[in-house]
């Protein structure tokens, strides 16, 4: 077994999402479940004069 130096350590990335990924994920998720959700429960535009 190697030992990784402390130089080497730092250097070694990955597993990191970034935040973004979670928030473009949930975007998503909103814009399709309101999608499905106004697909299935149909209103009329609803005017007040």
């Amino acid at each position: 077994m190697q030992k990784i130096k402390k130089k080497d350590l730092e250097k070694i990335t990955g597993g990191e999402v970034s935040v973004w990924v979670y928030v473009v994920a949930a975007a998503i998720t909103v814009f399709i479940s309101g999608i499905i959700e106004g697909y299935t429960h149909p209103k009329s535009c609803q005017t007040s004069l």
